[in-house]
């Protein structure tokens, strides 16, 4: 049986002339929380995409828990149990928050809806409509959205984003209590090295659509080429 939760293999993903991945591989433990850091443009999110299925990659392949979903589609990725969040909220802002995850329930076949309010602490919120809410509490509705089902892996692109400090570090621990009490797999792209630092067990780094480095947090810290391509004066 297989440790890895989810792996790519020569990941290959082109747009037109332009290659934004060029034969990426990358391979998260089961239960680990890994970060995937670089500069703008290096291809976090299309590695992203490409293992959800939104890109179709035709050179590499893709293992969810040792199967190969190469060819899956995102929704039949989703039902194996592999699931994502995007940069931008994917709510409706008219219902309430309780309804959209049983929208999400519905489409998976899950009940657990209650288990995933308590989880986000958004026990309280669920019958106040998305729009309503914080920026930060729609934050982690998104991330509830995600978790429906119970998936066993949470690929996350910029979760933090527009957060305060506060907000961020506090998202970072429901990750690592998720990671811990539910075993879920996480593969985290973040810009904020505060909650990367702050929660990953392990840290892959992409640069200019290739693999740099990969690491524990002091060892990519440590790593001048990281540095030099990425962190600077942040490490």
């Amino acid at each position: 049986m297989t440790t890895f939760a989810i792996e790519g293999k020569g990941l290959t993903r082109r747009f037109g002339g332009f290659t934004a991945l060029h034969g990426v591989d990358i391979s998260v433990r089961k239960g680990e929380i890994r970060g995937l850091i670089g500069p703008n443009g290096a291809g976090k999110s299309t590695l992203i995409d490409v293992l959800s299925g939104r890109a179709p990659d035709r050179d590499g392949q893709v293992f969810l828990n040792g199967e190969n979903i190469t060819r899956l589609n995102p929704q039949q990725r989703r039902k194996r149990g592999l699931a994502r969040s995007f940069q931008r909220t994917n709510i409706f802002p008219e219902l309430g928050v309780a309804q959209q995850l049983d929208v999400a329930s519905w489409a998976v076949k899950a009940a657990d809806v209650d288990e995933i309010l308590a989880a986000l602490n958004l026990t309280q919120l669920a019958d106040v409509p998305a729009g309503e809410i914080s920026y930060g509490e729609q934050r982690r509705l998104d991330l509830a959205l995600s978790l429906v089902g119970r998936p066993s892996v949470l690929l996350l692109d910029e979760p933090a984003a527009g957060l305060t400090l506060e907000e961020s570090l506090a998202l970072a621990g429901i990750l690592r209590d998720l990671a811990t009490r539910w075993g879920v797999t996480v593969l985290l792209v973040e810009h904020d090295m505060q909650v990367v630092f702050s929660v990953c067990d392990r840290i892959s780094v992409l640069h200019l659509g290739r693999a740099l480095a990969e690491g524990t947090v002091a060892e990519v810290r440590a790593d001048k080429r990281v540095v030099d391509a990425y962190l600077g004066s942040e490490a």
